[in-house]
């Protein structure tokens, strides 16, 4: 009888999340890791539809194919994926990260209850700029100029930001201009041969999808032209950029999933907080700083979590 009764059960319903990429983060593979502490596991009780448009190419295109299998929610990845998702439904709820001022945006109400199908976490408050500019500031006492280094097209925000660095700039004694950029390698060489044809100069390269997909050439580009630089992404330091400070990548992905199981379980996005981020991590490389004839001072390498030799 046991054999019979066990093939009669009924097969656990795999519940179907979207997500929609526009960079690949090797630290994403916290946010399936933390599904899978809570219950979710891929396969058995759930199905993961991925979809990934490079620096937000064809996001349009490939979140509308993702609504159109009709997910119980969406795992967006950076404001282009939301944006594109958002012009596809409004009752499916979508969970964004990497987002820089989602009330601008339009992706919410306010932080505390966001009122529609959206929520998530936000990437970085006006707050972060300033911690950039100090750090080139502390390294390179004798900068004057920062150049915001990013796409308008792929960074919405971008005006955004800048009017933030505008504002606190003055106080560091630096002057904050735009740096704007195409998702182009000739653009991006233009942009940075400008920001060193003045002494004194220094790169404040902006968290979004063109940056990182170029953030090799950014970064052997302000080596070439012996430019401090700042980032906001720790691998990228790891890969030779000079040093960064930012969101804990794992931490935000973790943070997703636990907002992805709260919808499958029946919570309404509209009820559940945008998060700000609580957590940042500082990675400074010793060997790009000599080779730009830097010498970082003690309270900068003893504040970062990871130091490059």
């Amino acid at each position: 009888m046991w054999p019979l009764a066990a093939r009669a059960q009924t097969p656990e319903r795999l519940r179907l999340i979207g997500m929609l990429t526009t960079s690949n983060d090797p630290e994403m593979k916290a946010f399936e890791q933390e599904l899978e502490k809570r219950g979710w596991s891929e396969g058995r009780s759930i199905h993961i539809e991925r979809r990934h448009a490079p620096a937000g190419a064809q996001a349009q295109t490939l979140a509308k194919e993702l609504v159109a299998m009709q997910p119980e929610v969406i795992f967006a990845m950076s404001r282009p994926a939301t944006a594109a998702l958002q012009k596809e439904t409004s009752t499916t709820p979508i969970v964004f990260t990497y987002v820089i001022d989602p009330i601008g945006a339009g992706f919410i109400a306010s932080l505390a209850r966001p009122g529609g199908n959206i929520t998530g976490l936000m990437a970085y408050d006006p707050s972060a700029v300033g911690k950039w500019l100090s750090m080139l500031k502390e390294i390179a006492p004798q900068t004057a100029r920062v150049g915001l280094l990013g796409n308008p097209k792929t960074a919405a925000y971008y005006d955004y930001l800048l009017g933030a660095a505008q504002a606190v700039a003055p106080s560091l004694s630096i002057e904050a201009f735009p740096s704007r950029i195409e998702n182009d390698a000739a653009d991006i060489e233009r942009a940075i041969t400008a920001i060193a044809s003045t002494p004194n100069n220094a790169i404040l390269v902006l968290p979004e999808a063109t940056t990182v997909v170029h953030q090799k050439l950014i970064s052997t580009l302000a080596a070439r032209n012996r430019l401090p630089a700042v980032y906001s992404f720790k691998f990228m330091v790891g890969e030779g950029a000079l040093m960064s400070y930012g969101i804990v990548s794992a931490d935000h992905y973790r943070q997703a999933a636990f907002y992805v199981d709260r919808i499958l379980r029946g919570a309404k996005p509209a009820e559940l907080p945008v998060q700000a981020p609580t957590k940042y991590e500082t990675a400074l490389n010793l060997k790009t700083a000599k080779a730009l004839g830097l010498t970082p001072p003690a309270g900068l390498i003893v504040a970062a979590d990871e130091v490059i030799e």
